[in-house]
């Protein structure tokens, strides 16, 4: 068994949003929340745009609207 690893925990996110405020949570208890104002593209989102994202080493990235939120 290695002593050490390169890979790196995955956290899962969960997105949503409320009250013109992004929130990001994960396991874990650690949560981030932006306000939409800061992202004129996800604020004029739809709801089908807003569901189509996905976790990434950095954050998350908004797939249709090709916007990344670095966490």
């Amino acid at each position: 068994m290695p002593l050490f690893t390169t890979r790196k925990q995955e956290k899962k996110a969960k997105v949503t949003f409320s009250d013109g405020l992004l929130l990001v949570e994960f396991d874990g208890g650690k949560s981030q929340v932006f306000p939409l104002e800061w992202f004129p593209a996800l604020k004029a989102a739809s709801d089908e745009e807003r569901e189509d994202w996905e976790q990434t080493d950095k954050g998350i990235r908004f797939n249709k609207l090709d916007l990344d939120i670095t966490i």
